[in-house]
Parts: C-alpha cells; structure tokens; sequence
C-alpha cells in the first residue's frame, strides 16, 4: 500500500495568508509530533517559550540518567500555559484557574480534597461587603425578581433615579435619571455628575480596602470571642514552647475566604466565606467540630457588628492633611450556608460565584490595561475625560505623594510625570547645577555626584517608612486596589499548589502508565530542568490557530463523553 505526500508550494510559508500558512504547517513530516508536543499550551493565548536541556537524575547518587535537549523537539522550545487569571487575557488560563478556586472554596464548604468532611456541618455564611457612596450613579434596580436566572434576567427594572423634584447640583446638571437601565447599558456605574464625584475618596478607599478587611476579620473574632465567654464556654490550657508558658484559650477558630468583584462604578466589594471552627491545643492543624454554643446566627451577628462599627481615617496627604474616611457602605448583605438547599445560599452557589469573580478584573469598568508608566498614563487618565479616566488621573496625581512640605505641583500635564523637554546634542548650555559648560543632556560632574551621593545613601540607615499613597501610581491600571482577588486562611481548605501537583501526578500517570509510576514514599528519581525564557507568544498566528483549533476540538470531545457518561448513569 503506498501513501501520496501532500506537497504544497514553498512561498505558502512565506504567505501573508492565515490559511495558505497553516496549510504549510500542517503539510510537514513532523505535524502530529508538534501536535502532541504543543497540547499543554494549546489553548492558551500567549504561551511562555522555554529552551534549555531536561535531566533525569538519580535523587539517591545525583546520577544523570537521561538528558535531552529543547533543541531536538519541534520548534526547538517547550511551550509552557501563560497561566493568567483574566478572563479577558486568556480564556483558556483563567478557565482552569477558575475551576481550581471552585475546588479550593468549596471543599472548604464540604470537605475532600484532604479537608474532614465534617466541615459540612460547621457553620458558615456569605457575606457581602460594599463600599460608600462618593456620588450618584446610573444603576439597575429590580425590586422583584420573576426570572429563573438571575444571569439571564429580564425583569422589569425600577427607574434609574426618579425623584419628584428635579435636584440641580451647583454644576447645573439634574441628578434624576427615569430610564429604566438594561443590563448591558454602557452608562451603568457612571455618575450623574462627574464633576461632583469624589474620584480621589474612591481611589484612596480602594488603595486601604484590604485593610480595611483586615480589621474587620479582626472585630468579627473579637465579638465571636467574648459572646463564647459569655455563654460559659470553657477556655483550654495552650503551652508555648517559644516561652514556656501555659495560656488559656478559647476552643474556637475562624476561617476565612475572600473574593473582590470590582463593580461598573470602579470600587472593589467583597465577597467572604466566614466558617467557625474548633480548636484542639493537642492538634492546633485540625479541623473539628466547633462549641454547641454558637451557631450561624452568631456569626451574621458578628458580621454586622463589625461592619458597623470598624473605621478609620487613612494617612495624611498634602491634598487632604486630615486624611479620607475609610469604612463600610449601608448595604451588608450576609447569608447563612447550607448543604441541603433549606437555607439562603447553598454551598455551590457559593463556590461558583466566588471561583467566576477570582478571574474578573476591571474589564467591567470598560478599562482593561497593564501597569502603567509615565509613558503610557495620558493614554488612559484624563482630568476632563470620562469616569474611569478621572479614576485613574486621581490615583496617578495623589501617587505623586513626596514627604517635604512642599505643596504639591500645579494640576497640567506635567503634574502625572510627563517627560522633560529633550535638549538637542551639540548646544552648548550652561549647567544650573554646577554652573559648568557641558553639550550633553546631563552634566558628567553633576552625574558622577550623584551616583556617589546614592552609594552613600545606600549605607545609611534607612528613614521612614514610605507613604502608602506611593502605591497609588503602581496600581492605577487597577483602579488604585492592589489586593489580590481571591484569599483565603491557611486552615480553610486546600490550596493551588496542591492541586497544581495533582494535576502534574495524573499527567504523568497518563502519559508512562500506571506501571511506571513511583510508589508512594519517597521518589526514586527527580527531573532537573535547565530552562530558560526565549520568547511569549506562538511563531505564527497560524501556529495560534492549529493549536487552538486542536485543543477545542479536544474539549468537545472530552465534554460528549462526559454527557455520554452522565446519561448512562441517569
């Protein structure tokens, strides 16, 4: 039996033509090894290209078993998932990642994975923490909720902002709205007027959120606490070895989980997952039933005890000496976990949700970009422009936060680090520094000076700490909030990491066989990679699209047997 070899002209390669390209790929000799080479990183957008040499060692003796290199594979590099959380980055990444928090929240809510599954009948409830308000904006409001979904709703919203009475700010603008918002309406979350927004109590709320839930974790276990005492809870003996001494304790914990969701208006609110547990002094690792004293009701109160009451004012800024208010909104929202669906909220429901915000940024604002620079920031923060721009130009002017009692700089383009005028080479000027004659752009004796001046400052003790408004400019693409979008206490459940290493023991087990995997204990051989960073991204876009092709092609088939298998089990 002979087999044709399909041959296609050698200018295909060369083609500006997306398909004439991936024709050319897929006409050569080594197609389906680069297939199977690139299937870890097929769906990704931008994958990382690593080149380098891979050793198998001998972990008793250090023997090199088996060496290869990234040079005998297709394309010469090894093609690594970029592993980005955004949705609007890469699908594919955030998709996994998505489903790795679903893993890591809800077996915090129902044990697996390592966690007792008696967790399941701890309690546990789902607050929502929201920001204040720092001005009026266009919402979307359904006082009933007819629908099924709630992703799919249709029902019929209330008006905007309906008043009797047609309310004029001193910027003559009318701040009533009788439109009755869509859900996919662009002015959402936009003030009714932008000139009376406070963009800069916004930006510095933002900036101090994640200490503000610090303080709140802190007034929650407070109030726990003395409620225990309380209602005759006994306290248990703890021995510190550190000191030496023996303390007395409450046989209570709390565990937390944490997602930010960034809503339209560009402040971030909280999703949480708080749990009460025991505490065993024998076995401070475990996880075991917590006192029959408290319940979930408790925890709601405590909860709203705390939010309540927890508020502080931020550091000192040349804009505002007295500082900003930073605390809770009106609207505190705490529901009660169940398992059997007799309750609010089951724990599902709370997974899913919290897992879909974990890979949401601030793509719902309307901005999406990354960190930005001097270079960069008139692209996106404008003083008159629209809301998110304000946003950003507030969080870039308040970053420009120096120590020395000097007023801050007048507000103009300069004023958010533009660049300096660029001196010609070849004009002779004089320096202002050392009055000396120079043609260069930076004088050499005033250069010199100051490295030798900041290799002295280097030795010196270092001064005091650096003001928290500095952050403001670093996280500006984010709106001012710096916090990462999903927490979680180290003894609420799992983690990624361990996932991530189940994920790799499965691979593994798939790709040699069970016969060739390790026993359990201690391995026999490890895996040495020599690897280093080449590139991102695929070499062609018709490399992107084979193998974005393939692998959606593999989920499709991967999702029928998936049905397949569910309806022989129904």
């Amino acid at each position: 039996m002979t087999t044709t070899q399909l041959t296609v002209p050698v200018w295909f390669r060369q083609s500006t033509d997306l398909r004439q390209q991936a024709i050319a790929r897929a006409a050569r000799d080594d197609y389906p090894a680069w297939l199977a080479h690139v299937r870890p990183a097929a769906a990704c957008t931008r994958p990382v290209r690593l080149a380098g040499t891979l050793a198998t060692v001998e972990a008793t003796t250090g023997r090199i078993l088996a060496e290869r290199a990234t040079a005998d594979m297709p394309d010469g590099v090894i093609y690594k998932p970029c592993g980005n959380r955004r949705d609007a980055v890469c699908p594919a990444c955030s998709e996994r990642y998505k489903r790795d928090a679903y893993q890591v929240i809800r077996s915090g809510l129902v044990g697996g994975k390592g966690v007792p599954e008696q967790v399941a009948h701890h309690p546990a409830v789902f607050p929502t923490f929201t920001a204040p308000s720092f001005g009026e904006v266009h919402t979307r409001h359904v006082r009933r909720h007819t629908c099924t979904r709630r992703t799919d709703c249709d029902c019929r919203p209330e008006p905007c902002h309906g008043r009797r009475d047609l309310t004029v700010c001193p910027h003559g603008v009318k701040l009533a709205c009788f439109a009755r918002h869509d859900t996919t309406d662009r002015c959402l979350g936009s003030p009714l007027c932008l000139d009376c927004y406070d963009y800069r109590a916004q930006a510095v709320w933002n900036l101090y959120a994640g200490e503000l839930w610090r303080r709140t974790t802190i007034a929650v276990n407070r109030h726990i606490r003395q409620l225990a005492k309380r209602r005759g809870v006994a306290e248990v003996p703890v021995f510190s070895p550190k000191t030496g001494k023996v303390r007395h304790v409450l046989p209570l914990r709390l565990s937390f989980g944490k997602a930010a969701e960034m809503q339209r208006r560009g402040v971030a609110h909280f999703h949480a997952i708080v749990r009460l547990d025991g505490f065993d002094p024998e076995q401070p690792d475990a996880v075991i039933p917590p006192p029959a004293e408290l319940d979930a009701a408790d925890l709601v109160d405590a909860i709203d005890h705390a939010a309540r009451t927890v508020m502080f004012t931020s550091d000192p800024h040349p804009a505002r000496p007295e500082g900003w208010p930073i605390a809770w909104g009106e609207q505190i929202l705490t529901k009660v976990i169940t398992i059997a669906g007799l309750g609010e909220v089951t724990d599902a429901q709370v997974a899913a949700y919290l897992a879909k915000y974990a890979t949401k940024s601030t793509e719902v604002t309307g901005h999406a970009s990354t960190r930005l620079t001097e270079q960069t920031i008139d692209l996106y923060a404008d003083a008159d422009g629209t809301h998110t721009e304000r946003l950003i130009d507030a969080c870039w002017r308040l970053g420009n936060f120096r120590t020395s009692p000097e007023p801050p700089a007048p507000l103009g383009p300069s004023s958010r680090g533009g660049p300096a005028p660029v001196r010609p080479f070849g004009e002779l000027r004089t320096d202002p520094g050392c009055g000396g004659c120079t043609r260069y752009r930076t004088c050499p004796t005033c250069a010199a000076e100051q490295i030798a001046a900041a290799d002295a400052a280097r030795q010196e003790p270092a001064g005091p700490p650096a003001s928290p408004y500095l952050k403001l400019r670093r996280w500006a693409h984010m709106l001012g909030f710096g916090g990462h979008f999903l927490t979680k206490s180290r003894r609420y459940s799992i983690t990624f990491a361990l996932l991530r290493d189940q994920r790799v023991a499965f691979r593994r087990t798939q790709t040699a066989g069970p016969e060739h995997t390790e026993p359990s204990g201690q391995p026999t051989t490890l895996v040495v990679n020599f690897l280093q960073f080449v590139g991102a991204g695929w070499r062609t876009p018709a490399d992107a699209m084979l193998a974005n092709t393939s692998a959606a092609m593999a989920r499709e088939h991967q999702n029928a047997a998936r049905h397949h298998l569910s309806t022989l089990a129904a």
